[in-house]
């Protein structure tokens, strides 16, 4: 070896300049990598290269691949861990018998590929997925690896990279944690898959474990949802007699991301790559939180962050430490209380939980259905709960829990489909369940009394609210006519006379029993909520029929009362159109104030628009489709609905986006019913700072002129991919007076948010940056009606006129204004709406 290598690295070294120069991405038997003359191998994209590098402060020297274009030198694979080579002796090679080896100090062979074939035209080459592989350079199946560094990973997984088993082989591909920033050796922490029935991912540190991320769902792992919900990927889980393993594609292709394991942090992290700022962005950090810590709140503890404690007991058990159930004691865990009785079957039930990391130490059988898992755990008297084995495709086995419930845990954070997690029974004593069938007949029972009782009101004298508008006395306050003090109303269904071609015609809204809106939401859980806002939580619920809803609950603690909650309600169920958001019903038992709406998978703008990674998903063709939905749903409010409709508070936060991205306008809870054409003045300003319109913030006077306002703020912020408030540039206080500037220096495509490149043509660019600036000038009067905002959009920008100075867009900040306000409270920052009442 010793002399084949001498004349090989003598004979070979001219060659190398000739074919290395110009970024190889591969190298044939005839050819090398040495350290000694700093060659390398790049992909053909330039993305990745692979060669010699030195940790930190180490001297020592490994083969490793980095990012070719990224400052810093970030390595995300190492060939010679275990064996670092201490000079620059060091060359990478295929050996007479075609395997890859790199060889050290005295021809010492440092590594080597494991490979089980040998090759005949062997070829080394360096993918764009960052996989350096071994393949023949003649097959016809470049896919035929002999050999890839995929499979044998280091601290980073990539894109494309498996994480798991090949059964057939043996083979498992593991993350290991690099020592130290200076070592790249193995540490003490891992990542992979433990093989049991419900294959789950482990991390490890040491021998023991330290956070697990529960059996694969069907749709997502049952305790860490996280691991998926970054909309960059697309993600696929495979288990079967062959393999089991996890991998994910990049749906954005140029996003530059990677997973990689953190010894000195001891967590599992995620980065994007962002190349305005020129530095990595965490995306993920687990565990997040010590909910997640394997096991903290031992056998049968329920780990619930937000709680105190945060370690609670399952239903039907008991702390085993009574008098000191103390963060010293919690690893303790709980007990049954009351004990079950083994042989009274017809004192066991089984009772539902959903939400629930699944245990650990699950025992699965496959050929049992969902009704013979139930009898074969209730004839177990050591059988604690099961599940339905496989919920993604039909039932198709049972998983069952012996003894004691190890490692549970509330998944908070999981904004998955509640209906896709698993449905825990929990073996538990009768009397302290209802039968589930008992429990659907009596829901049956009450959907029939509520509605006998409905009709009766609505057929009885109760008040009945309703608008009366008049254009000589009509002024802003005056909403519809609904008193929520009164009780009986409160109990009945919301309704509202309708006129039109001289008859009336009532309209109902379902009235929602809190205890059935409790049930829908999973008891208002953190599993099921899907946000807050500045009012309160939004929970996503289902109801009997399988419809999915949202829930917006209103906090007692909130600004916002019964005014706001009956002007939502009586709006929204006056408003048809496919552009805005649908009011399926309310509750107002209890002194609550709940309203549920149709539900909308993809949130609203803001989720996407603001932020540095989900930004990416909003191309140049969905923002345009986004812009027209919003101009309609404007048109018809403004319009063409029955009453014209003054929205007040239109933002990004308050467009909602369905499965197919169609925006939905949403809270009208400070909306205005307006007549005429004029303007009408109001003593409760209501709004978001950098959405207000100058006549309206400051002297409480609106008009349909104040939506066109905002729109153009949203339109600026659609086309930039910034907010308004908050973004300071040049002499600018905030987006409008940057876009104003370069207007007047004839740079506005400077505006277009770069992750756009170059899809949107010039022309219609400039003539939207033109639009959204004849929106948002100073005076109302200037600027054009959402009719004339749709006409100007089919206009070429040479015909469209010139904005004027737009409002709030220089030198004017929260303490000028706060002399022409009446407070200087009034105005909010970008993302909370604020509504004040003022003296009359």
């Amino acid at each position: 070896m010793d002399i084949f290598a001498s004349v090989l690295l003598s004979s070979s070294l001219l060659l190398l300049y000739f074919v290395l120069s110009d970024a190889a991405d591969s190298i044939t038997q005839s050819q090398f990598i040495s350290d000694s003359n700093g060659t390398t191998l790049v992909s053909k994209d330039g993305g990745f290269a692979l060669g010699f590098f030195s940790p930190g402060n180490s001297n020592n020297r490994y083969l490793g691949i980095w990012y070719n274009n990224i400052p810093g030198k970030t390595v995300v694979w190492v060939a010679n861990r275990l064996k670092p080579i201490p000079d620059s002796s060091g060359v990478l090679m295929v050996n007479s018998s075609g395997s890859l080896v790199l060889l050290g100090q005295n021809s010492t062979v440092a590594w080597s590929a494991n490979s089980t074939k040998g090759a005949r035209n062997p070829i080394v080459q360096l993918l764009y997925s960052g996989n350096l592989v071994l393949r023949e350079e003649n097959d016809e199946n470049p896919k035929n690896y002999l050999w890839q560094s995929f499979d044998y990973p280091s601290d980073t997984w990539l894109p494309g990279m498996k994480l798991g088993w090949d059964l057939r082989t043996g083979l498992e591909r593991r993350l290991t944690a690099w020592k130290s920033p200076d070592d790249p050796s193995p540490g003490g922490l891992s990542w992979g898959f433990e093989l049991h029935n419900y294959p789950e991912l482990v991390m490890e540190k040491g021998s023991q474990k330290y956070l697990r991320s529960g059996p694969w769902t069907g749709h997502f792992f049952s305790g860490m949802a996280e691991l998926q919900d970054t909309p960059l990927y697309n993600f696929k889980f495979v288990s079967n007699k062959d393999e089991v393993y996890f991998m994910s594609e990049m749906i954005e292709k140029s996003a530059i991301t990677r997973d990689v394991l953190n010894q000195s942090q001891l967590q599992y992290q995620r980065y994007m790559w962002l190349e305005e700022k020129k530095e990595w962005s965490m995306l993920l950090n687990l565990p997040k939180d010590k909910c997640d810590l394997y096991n903290l709140c031992g056998p049968n503890g329920n780990c619930i962050m937000g709680e105190s404690p945060v370690c609670q007991c399952v239903e039907g058990f008991k702390p085993k430490s009574l008098q000191t159930w103390n963060p010293e004691e919690w690893y303790k865990g709980c007990v049954r209380s009351p004990q079950l009785s083994c042989q009274d079957k017809d004192k066991i039930e089984f009772v539902k939980f959903i939400g629930l990391k699944l245990p650990d130490h699950s025992w699965v059988e496959e050929s049992t259905d969902f009704e013979e898992c139930r009898d074969k755990c209730l004839n177990n008297c050591t059988c604690t709960a099961y599940i339905n084995s496989d919920i993604s495709n039909g039932i198709s086995g049972c998983t069952m829990w012996y003894g004691d419930l190890i490692n549970i845990q509330i998944a908070a954070n999981n904004r998955k489909d509640v209906n896709s997690s698993k449905a825990v029974y929990i073996r538990m004593p009768a009397s302290e369940t209802v039968n589930q069938k008992e429990v659907k007949y009596m829901q049956k029972i009450m959907v029939i009394v509520i509605v006998v009782v409905a009709i009766a009101i609505v057929f009885g004298v109760l008040l009945i609210p309703y608008c009366i508008c008049k254009r000589s006395n009509f002024r802003g306050e005056d909403l519809i006519s609904f008193d929520f003090s009164n009780r009986a109303t409160q109990r009945g269904l919301i309704n509202k006379k309708r006129a039109g071609n001289g008859r009336n015609k009532e309209m109902e809204l379902p009235l929602f029993s809190f205890s059935s809106v409790s049930t829908t939401t999973n008891y208002f859980s953190a599993s099921n909520k899907l946000g807050e806002g500045g009012f309160g939580p939004v929970y996503k619920g289902s109801l009997l029929n399988g419809h999915i809803v949202a829930v917006k609950r209103l906090s007692r603690k909130s600004g916002q009362g019964w005014e706001e909650l009956k002007n939502e309600a009586m709006l929204i169920a006056k408003l048809q159109h496919k552009n805005l958001v649908k009011l399926l019903g309310c509750c107002i038992e209890r002194d609550e104030k709940i309203l549920i709406y149709e539900y909308l998978p993809n949130k609203s703008l803001d989720y996407f628009l603001f932020d540095p990674i989900r930004h990416g998903i909003i191309d140049w063709a969905t923002r345009t489709h986004i812009i027209e939905g919003i101009v309609q749903g404007l048109l018809y409010l403004h319009h063409y609905s029955r009453l014209q409709i003054i929205h007040r508070d239109l933002k990004a936060s308050n467009i909602l986006l369905d499965k197919d991205m169609n925006p939905k306008i949403s809270d009208f809870g400070m909306a205005r019913i307006f007549c005429g054409n004029g303007s009408q003045a109001t003593n409760r300003i209501v709004g978001t700072y950098g959405y207000m319109s100058p006549e309206y913030a400051m002297e409480g006077i609106f008009s349909i002129k104040s939506d066109v306002f905002s729109f153009g703020v949203l339109l600026l912020e659609i086309l930039s991919g910034k907010k308004n408030t908050g973004f300071y540039q040049c002499d600018s206080i905030n987006l409008i007076g940057y876009a104003w500037d370069l207007w007047k220096s004839n740079r506005s495509l400077e505006l277009m948010d770069p992750i756009l490149g170059d899809t949107p043509p010039a022309n219609v660019l400039l003539s939207y940056i033109n639009i959204a600036l004849l929106c948002v000038q100073e005076n109302a009067a200037d600027r054009p009606t959402i009719s004339d905002v749709i006409s100007m959009f089919n206009k070429e920008p040479t015909l469209l006129p010139s904005p004027k100075k737009p409002a709030f867009s220089f030198g004017r900040g929260m303490e000028d204004l706060g002399s022409s306000m009446r407070k200087a409270e009034i105005c909010s920052l970008n993302d909370m709406t604020v509504s004040i009442l003022e003296a009359r």
